[in-house]
């Protein structure tokens, strides 16, 4: 297994392993563990997983969720399609975000699997939060420690990137009344590193603020938090496996590759409540 790093700020890269072919003994699975935990997003070069053992990757990592959207493959509801047909214009997801930051207890990880791409284009970034809370000045971290901000499913853009896939696959799921209240300082259960969790796609105002009064400071944080210094941009090749930390991450999928299909199968890994 070669390491690889992505970028200065977070991201690798792996290669030399076959997952198909692993019986995902302890070891290799504390392997690629650290090095995710290091590098915050990892991606496992050269595989082609059938969606069992797609599942039985991530299941040997954590526990599988179900996404409260969308119905998953035909016998893996654990497995959500990320799609984007040719002659549509919005992608899936398409504004940063950390996954379902809604719920009372959001996801740690995302595993997805290249299945089809676009010739050129569809890429991913992601931003480190770790740097994006070590950056930020003694007094503004003061101010942000003692604040919650409310994370809802129904903010407009991020919801409208799901109409398409919900059309087709959709359950019967009211997004405004999806919401949770987390602080906007989390820190990491696994290495006690603080860092900035607040989700553009989702946030809408502190709680006991109005919308109005966080306006002004979500902005600032919005701006901050994906400053290209904090960046890591995913090339994807189909077959390749990334797995990525939402409890200190965003990702943003580029939708730059219209009139081309892209789709790649989704798995989610249930986390603890942030403090």
């Amino acid at each position: 297994m070669k390491v690889t790093p992505l970028a200065p700020a977070m991201g690798a890269e792996i290669t030399g392993l076959d997952l198909a072919k692993e019986d995902f003994k302890s070891r290799l699975i504390d392997d690629i563990r650290a090095v995710w935990l290091e590098h915050h997003l990892l991606v496992i070069r050269d595989q082609n997983l059938p969606p069992q053992r797609q599942l039985a990757l991530a299941r040997a990592i954590g526990e599988p969720d179900i996404y409260p959207f969308l119905d998953g493959l035909d016998g893996f509801p654990e497995i959500t399609s990320v799609l984007k047909r040719e002659d549509e214009t919005v992608n899936f997801g398409g504004v940063w975000h950390t996954d379902t930051i809604y719920q009372d207890k959001p996801p740690m990880a995302t595993m997805l699997q290249a299945i089809e791409l676009p010739p050129i284009g569809g890429d991913t970034l992601f931003a480190n939060q770790h740097l994006a809370w070590d950056r930020l000045s003694d007094g503004l971290q003061q101010t942000l420690s003692g604040l919650r901000v409310i994370c809802t499913a129904g903010k407009a853009k991020v919801a409208a990137s799901r109409t398409a896939r919900i059309a087709e696959k959709g359950k019967a799921v009211d997004a405004d009344a999806m919401q949770a209240s987390h602080p906007v300082v989390r820190t990491h259960p696994e290495t006690g590193r603080k860092s900035l969790y607040a989700s553009p796609g989702h946030a809408i105002r502190f709680d006991g603020w109005t919308e109005e009064e966080s306006a002004g400071l979500l902005a600032h944080l919005f701006r901050h938090q994906i400053l290209p210094e904090f960046q890591c941009r995913l090339s994807w090749r189909v077959g390749d496996v990334a797995i990525w930390d939402n409890r200190c991450t965003l990702h943003y999928p580029l939708n730059d590759y219209h009139g081309h299909r892209r789709l790649l199968h989704r798995i989610t890994l249930k986390g603890d409540r942030p403090v």
